[in-house]
């Protein structure tokens, strides 16, 4: 969990809480939730020493995380297709933060001190890896801009512009985000 703030306004980032939320859920080893989430993972897991969950089961404790962690309000979930678990509720704004694919190389190369091909590689993957998430918890064949309520691309924006424009944005959705007026 991270907290900043922005505008006077405080916000607490989400990411593996869920994952830690969702195997308190049934007294699973995190360990073992996280595996739901990744390719390749059979029809059951191995979640304690010698008992198995199915998969799909795993995988609902980890939407009902996401759902518990929204209704607890003022956070941002910043992974596990959040925005498609709650694609149905009108008091949050899903938001895809996203940059040309020469930007987030850019990005990954220096966060991570890669050179271009091993950047391009671990950007692929990575890629892909998001498009098989996608379809394997939510049937998504293709992700769309119509997806998301707010695109914000970060080749226009600086990060804390990008913020204060979400920030903006979630005021017409919950109209308490906004920052108090001095």
């Amino acid at each position: 969990m991270t907290e900043w703030q922005t505008s006077g306004c405080e916000l607490v980032t989400i990411d593996d809480e869920i994952i830690l939320a969702a195997a308190r859920r049934q007294n699973l080893y995190p360990e073992a939730v996280s595996q739901a989430e990744s390719r390749g993972t059979g029809r059951k897991l191995e979640v304690d020493f010698h008992r198995f969950e199915q998969t799909d089961a795993v995988r609902d404790l980890i939407r009902e995380a996401i759902l518990a962690t929204a209704d607890e309000g003022d956070v941002v979930i910043v992974a596990h297709a959040a925005s498609f678990a709650l694609a149905d509720r009108e008091s949050v704004l899903r938001v895809l933060v996203t940059a040309s694919t020469e930007r987030r190389l850019r990005r990954l190369s220096e966060a991570e001190g890669l050179d271009q091909k091993s950047a391009e590689k671990v950007l692929k993957e990575s890629d892909k890896g998001r498009d098989a998430y996608l379809k394997r918890f939510y049937g998504v064949g293709r992700e769309l801009p119509t997806h998301y309520d707010l695109v914000v691309n970060t080749d226009r924006f600086a990060p804390e512009e990008a913020v204060e424009t979400i920030v903006q944005a979630a005021a017409t959705v919950d109209p308490r985000t906004l920052p108090a007026a001095t």
